[in-house]
């Protein structure tokens, strides 16, 4: 099979999609598609003489029961921008690639990341990682806010006196904080991507993190649009269950209260808030 070109794809290379307020995420290259995927799971050669709705039926079930492999077989190279603290929440999934911008050989930009007013939130009551939903009051934001930009010209202030000095660049940078903007290339195949979505994307992640997912999602939709229909059918819209949940799940089918079949499955107190946030 000759090289895949997918029209959709070769229209977005290059575009520029803003993220957060300074950051962006670019397609720089794919290599393959939809049809790749088909072609790697037949193991057969040249296009075939398969429907677009049956290689929608192939992928589909390759996502359904898990068959990963062939979704490697397609490979993307994005650029982007991001704050130092989401590149390092990013940079935990190792399955990619990539190349970043370094404070030894560069001077760094005075860009850094500034919240939007509507996402600066207090502490969550019931998740150490997380945030509450609902900003703060405005008279607190703007103190907050204040502070961090305060704290930003400070320290890059203080950056750019420690160069004038001479110092190594490898030194002068070492007090510039996580909002600082970084960039680098990220290379993946799809089925490592889908991961990456998949818990990035998710109501839990970060919001910032989730902004970017949330674009590349987007982009991996022009290059391969029924694997990520699939992706979203069946990772993203679909929730996994315990046995014990199964087992209420089936109690609960044959006409059982939802309160009781938990119970009888021996599943309560936080657990069965999660068991019941998964179906809602």
């Amino acid at each position: 099979m000759a090289h895949s070109v997918v029209p959709e794809a070769e229209e977005i290379l290059d575009t520029e999609y803003r993220v957060l307020d300074k950051g962006f995420v670019r397609l720089v290259d794919y290599m393959g598609g939809d049809d790749r995927i088909v072609q790697a799971a037949r193991v057969s050669y040249g296009a075939g003489t398969k429907t677009v709705r049956e290689d929608g039926g192939l992928i589909n079930y390759l996502m359904r029961n898990r068959h990963t492999s062939p979704f490697e077989q397609v490979v993307l190279t994005f650029h982007t921008k991001m704050p130092i603290f989401v590149a390092r929440q990013w940079v935990r999934h190792r399955t990619a690639r990539l190349n970043e911008i370094s404070g030894r050989y560069s001077i760094m930009e005075d860009e850094f990341y500034v919240p939007d007013p509507a996402h600066v939130s207090a502490q969550s009551s019931d998740n150490k990682q997380g945030r509450e939903p609902e900003a703060m009051p405005e008279e607190s934001v703007r103190e907050v806010l204040g502070k961090l930009e305060a704290g930003q010209r400070r320290s890059y202030g203080e950056y750019e006196e420690l160069l004038e000095t001479g110092l190594a660049r490898e030194l002068a940078r070492i007090n510039l904080p996580l909002s600082l903007y970084t960039q680098w290339y990220w290379q993946i195949d799809l089925h490592n991507l889908f991961h990456f979505l998949e818990l990035r994307m998710d109501p839990h992640a970060q919001y910032e993190i989730r902004a970017y997912a949330e674009v590349m999602c987007d982009i991996a939709e022009k290059v391969a649009p029924l694997a990520t229909a699939a992706f979203r059918e069946h990772m993203l819209g679909g929730a996994h269950f315990s046995a014990k949940e199964l087992a209420a799940l089936r109690e609960v089918a044959g006409g059982a209260a939802f309160e009781s079949a938990a119970e009888s499955a021996g599943i309560k107190g936080k657990a069965l808030e999660r068991f019941r946030a998964k179906l809602e």
